[in-house]
C-alpha cells in the first residue's frame, strides 16, 4: 500500500492496514489459516472504511476555492 501523508489518525490507520497485510502474507504459508485470513481481511476492510470516512470528513472541512 503506498504511503499517504496526512493526520496522525491517517498514519495510524495506514500502519494498522500495513501490519494486517503483512500478517496475511505470512499466514498464507500456513495450512488451515483461511478462516483467520478471512477475519483479517474483514478487519482490514473495516479500517479502510474508517480511513475513507476520515478522508471524507477532512475534505468536507476544507474551504472551496472560488474559480476552481
Amino acid at each position: 500500500m503506498p504511503y499517504e501523508p496526512g493526520s496522525s489518525e491517517c498514519r495510524v490507520l495506514i500502519s494498522c492496514k500495513s501490519q494486517i497485510e503483512s500478517m496475511l502474507l505470512a499466514l498464507d504459508r500456513l495450512d488451515n489459516s483461511q478462516h483467520i485470513r478471512d477475519q483479517l481481511v474483514s478487519v482490514h476492510n473495516q479500517l479502510e472504511g474508517l480511513h475513507a470516512l476520515h478522508r471524507k470528513v477532512v475534505l468536507e472541512k476544507q474551504p472551496v476555492s472560488p474559480g476552481c
